[in-house]
């Protein structure tokens, strides 16, 4: 549930632009967090190390 001022809740109380502003950085943070989950599913083979550690160090 989220908190109310009196019989209200608290998110009838923003103001437009606020409400536009936490949209917005809702969106930027799920576009990070999906580029985060791409880039570490990517080009993956099964039963193999990741790419990075299966270089060898020469």
């Amino acid at each position: 549930m989220t908190n109310k001022i009196g019989n209200k809740h608290i998110a009838q109380h923003r103001g437009k632009k606020e409400r536009l502003e936490i949209k917005r950085a809702n969106v930027a943070r799920e576009a990070v967090r999906q580029a985060e989950a791409r880039a570490k599913y990517r080009h993956q083979v099964k039963n193999q190390p990741p790419r990075d550690q299966a270089t060898p160090a020469a």
